[in-house]
C-alpha cells in the first residue's frame, strides 16, 4: 500500500483499495475488542527486559525518523512537516521514556511515569498532527522555522524533565496512577483520538488532489496512533491487549520509515523524501525550483549544442545543477532526460519558425534578391549553429555571393546537406548546408528540405507580385496605390470631404477627327496624347482620377495632401499644352486641349459596389471644372475664381469676366491661364 494511491478521484480500482485500506485499519480495533469481550484470550506476559529492550529500540528508530523530518522541513522551509516532525518526536520521545521507566531495569517498580508517558506523547502528539494539517501560507512557515531551534529544545527539556521525575522517582509520578485518574485520561484519549482522525481525514484531502506516497503513510500513521490510544485507555497492563498498542505505535513508525525507504529507493537519494508531506505553496516552490532546474538546463544543453561541448563537458554541468537544486541521482537523469528532449523540442520549433517568417517576407516591393537577403538573415538567427548559404543560378554556373550566406563556409571536416531551390518548376539555384560539429539527423533533414522548398514558393510569389504589381499599377494613380497600402481600410466604399483643385481636360475637335479617322487610328491618338498628359499630371504631384473618352479628370491635393496644389495644377496645365503643340506640330486640324481648373469641396474616395469600385471624386468644384474647360478655346486653360485668387501673384491671367456656367444660377467668375511669372 505504501506504493499506492489510496484513491484518486476518477483512478481505476481506487474504491477498492480504499475500502482494502480501511479493513486494515479496523483489524486492530477488532482485535481490542475480541480480547476485551474474551478475557480468556487476553493472555499475560510479562518479561520486562523483553519490553525495555524492545521498545527502547522502537523508540530510539523513530526518535531519528522524527529529527529526520525536522532536517527536511528546514531544508524545505515547511511549516507543515516541522510540525509533523515535533509530532513524531514526541509520540517517539515519550515511548522512549516508557521504555526507560520499565519496572525492574532501571527503576524498581512502576510509577505514573510508567504508566502514563505514552498517552500523554500521544496525546500532545496529536495537537501537533491537528495543526500540521493546516496549510500555511509562506510566511508563516518562515517565521515557524526561525523558532524550530527553540521550539525543539522547549520540547527535548520537556521530555528530560520527564525522564527526571520518572526515574527519579519523584513526585507526581513517583506512584502509580490512582483508579480516579483513568477517567481524565480518558476523556484525554477521546480528544486526540478526534484530533488524530480530524489530521487524517485533512491529508486524505490533500492526496486526493496530488497523491503521494508519503502522504498515505502519513494518513496510515494517524489512524493506527489513534488506535494505539484507544487501546491503551482500555488495554489491561502486561496483557496482550496492552501489547497491542506497542505494536500499533512501532507499526505507525514503521510504515513511514517503511514508504521513505521506498521513496529514496525511488530517488536514489535522501534529498526530497518528504517532499510529498509538504504543504500546497512549498510543493509550489519546489515545482518553480524543478521548473527552474529544467529551463538552466535546456538552456545550457541549446547553448552546449552551439559551442560544442563535449559529453563530459555536459555530464559535469548536469552534476552541478543537480547538487545546487538538492535532486537524486535519480531525479537528475530524469531532468537531464527531459531537458534534452525539450532542448530538441526547442530547436526544432525555432527552425519550424523560420518557414512561417520566410513565408511573410514576399512584399510587392522587395525584389528577389532583397527577399533571399532576407531569408538568410531569418536563417541564420533559427538554424545557427549550422551554415546555410544560397547558390544563384546564372549563365557563369552556381554564384555564391557572401551576402547569401549565414556564415564562413567550412573548408575543414563538416556534415554537408544540399537541396536544388526550384522555383515555378525551375531550378533556380540550390541551398547548402553544414553542420562542423556532429551530423545532421533525418528530422534535420526534413525540416532543410520544407526551408527550401518554401524559399522556393517565396520567391515565385515575389515574382507573380511583382508582375501583377506591374500589370496592375497602371490601373491606378500611384498616390492612390500607396495610400491603399499604407492604410487598406481605404479600399471600402463610401469617402470624405477634402478641398482638392480638380483639373479637367478634353481634346477640341475629337469628334470631327474620329469620324474620319480609322479606329486604330483614333485609339493611337489618344494614347499619344494621353501619354504626354499622365506622366505632367504625375510629376507635379497629381491623381489622375479617370479618363471618359477623349477626356480626363485629374486631382491634386488628394490622396496625397500638397500644400501648393492649386499652383500644381496650373503648372501640369500649361505643360500638357506645350507638350501638344510641340507633338502635333501646330497643325490647325489637330485635336487641342482644353482645360478647366477649379478648386473647392469635394467627396473623395470610393464608388461602386462590393464586386467593382473605383477611386473618383464628386462635388460641384468638379462640375464647374468641367464647365470651365467647355468655355475655353483649343489649347488655352480656364481658372476658376477660388483657384486664381491661391496662385494670383505666381501667374498672369486675362480676365474672361462672369461666365454662365451649365447647371450653375450664378456667373461665375473666370480668368485665362496665360504664363507663370514666378515658380
Amino acid at each position: 500500500m505504501a506504493t499506492t494511491d489510496l484513491t484518486v478521484a476518477g483512478a481505476p480500482g481506487s474504491k477498492t483499495r480504499l475500502v482494502v485500506w480501511l479493513g486494515h485499519m479496523a483489524l486492530p480495533l477488532l482485535a481490542l475488542w475480541l480480547l476485551l469481550t474474551q478475557p480468556g484470550l487476553d493472555v499475560e506476559w510479562q518479561h520486562r527486559p523483553s519490553h525495555f529492550w524492545l521498545v527502547m529500540g522502537v523508540a530510539a528508530t523513530n526518535v531519528a525518523l522524527s529529527f529526520q523530518v525536522l532536517r527536511a522541513a528546514c531544508a524545505r522551509t515547511d511549516a507543515r512537516l516541522l510540525l509533523v516532525g515535533y509530532a513524531f518526536m514526541l509520540a517517539a520521545g515519550f515511548l522512549l521514556l516508557h521504555a526507560l521507566a520499565t519496572p525492574g531495569v532501571i527503576v524498581a517498580s512502576a510509577n505514573s511515569g510508567f504508566e502514563i508517558a505514552t498517552p500523554i506523547g500521544l496525546a500532545l502528539s496529536s495537537v501537533f498532527f491537528a495543526f500540521a494539517a493546516i496549510e500555511y501560507p509562506a510566511e508563516a512557515s518562515v517565521r515557524l522555522v526561525a523558532r524550530d531551534i527553540a521550539i525543539r529544545w522547549a520540547l527535548i527539556l520537556l521530555m528530560l524533565l520527564w525522564a527526571v521525575v520518572s526515574l527519579a522517582e519523584l513526585a507526581p509520578l513517583a506512584q502509580p496512577l490512582p483508579e480516579r485518574a483513568v477517567g481524565p485520561l480518558r476523556w484525554m484519549a477521546v480528544v486526540s483520538i478526534a484530533l488524530y482522525l480530524v489530521a487524517a481525514v485533512r491529508f486524505f484531502l490533500s492526496h486526493r488532489r496530488k497523491p503521494s506516497v508519503m502522504l498515505i503513510a502519513l494518513i496510515t500513521a494517524a489512524a493506527l496512533l489513534a488506535e494505539a490510544m484507544a487501546t491503551i485507555t482500555w488495554a489491561r497492563s502486561w496483557h496482550l491487549s496492552w501489547w497491542l498498542w506497542h505494536i500499533l505505535m512501532a507499526a505507525a513508525f514503521g510504515f513511514v520509515a517503511y514508504s521513505a525507504y521506498i521513496q529514496y529507493r525511488r530517488e536514489g537519494a535522501a534529498a526530497g523524501i518528504f517532499d510529498g508531506i509538504v504543504s500546497r505553496q512549498t510543493a509550489d516552490v519546489i515545482r518553480q525550483e524543478y521548473g527552474g532546474a529544467l529551463e538552466t538546463l535546456t538552456d545550457t544543453l541549446q547553448r552546449a549544442t552551439q559551442v560544442g561541448m563535449t559529453d563530459d563537458d555536459l555530464d559535469l554541468i548536469i552534476a552541478g545543477l543537480g547538487a545546487r537544486f538538492a535532486l537524486s541521482d535519480g531525479q537528475t537523469e530524469v531532468l537531464a532526460r527531459a531537458a534534452r528532449s525539450l532542448a530538441t523540442e526547442r530547436d526544432q520549433t525555432r527552425r519550424l519558425g523560420a518557414l512561417a517568417l520566410i513565408a511573410t517576407e514576399t512584399w510587392v516591393e522587395r525584389n528577389e534578391e532583397e527577399l533571399l537577403e532576407e531569408v538568410v538573415t531569418v536563417v541564420a538567427d533559427r538554424f545557427a549553429p549550422d551554415i546555410a548559404r544560397i547558390g544563384v543560378a546564372s549563365s557563369e554556373g552556381l554564384v555564391f555571393a557572401d551576402r547569401l550566406a549565414t556564415g564562413p563556409w567550412p573548408t575543414g571536416e563538416a556534415d554537408r546537406y544540399a537541396r536544388d531551390l526550384v522555383v515555378a518548376g525551375e531550378t533556380s539555384g540550390t541551398v547548402e548546408f553544414a553542420r562542423p560539429n556532429g551530423r545532421f539527423r533525418p528530422r534535420d533533414i526534413s525540416i532543410m528540405d520544407t526551408l527550401v522548398a518554401e524559399i522556393g514558393i517565396a520567391v515565385e510569389n515575389t515574382r507573380l507580385y511583382r508582375q501583377l504589381d506591374t500589370l496592375f499599377r497602371t490601373y491606378l494613380s500611384p498616390d492612390v496605390v500607396e495610400s491603399l497600402k499604407a492604410d487598406p481600410t481605404r479600399a471600402g466604399l463610401g469617402g470624405s470631404m477634402a478641398e482638392v483643385t480638380a483639373l479637367f481636360a478634353d481634346l477640341r475637335g475629337f469628334t470631327s477627327f474620329s469620324e474620319s479617322a480609322d479606329p486604330e487610328e483614333v485609339m493611337d491618338l489618344l494614347n499619344r496624347y494621353f501619354g504626354l498628359a499622365v506622366p505632367i499630371v504625375l510629376r507635379n504631384g497629381g491623381t489622375v482620377v479617370q479618363f471618359v473618352g477623349d477626356a480626363m479628370l485629374a486631382v491634386f491635393d488628394a490622396p496625397k495632401p500638397r500644400a501648393d496644389h492649386e499652383f500644381r495644377a496650373a503648372r501640369s496645365a500649361l505643360e500638357m499644352q506645350e507638350a501638344i503643340s510641340v507633338s502635333s506640330g501646330e497643325t490647325a486640324d489637330s485635336p487641342r486641349f482644353r482645360v478647366g481648373i477649379n478648386t473647392g469641396l469635394v467627396i473623395i474616395g470610393n464608388i461602386g459596389s462590393s464586386e467593382l469600385r473605383s477611386f473618383n471624386v464628386v462635388g460641384d468644384a468638379v462640375n464647374v471644372a468641367s464647365r470651365l474647360e467647355t468655355s475655353g478655346e483649343p489649347g488655352t486653360v480656364v481658372l476658376g475664381e477660388r483657384t486664381y485668387q491661391a496662385i494670383a501673384d505666381r501667374v498672369e491671367v486675362t480676365p474672361l469676366g462672369p461666365l454662365d456656367l451649365k447647371g450653375k444660377d450664378v456667373p461665375v467668375n473666370a480668368y485665362r491661364l496665360e504664363r507663370i511669372v514666378r515658380p
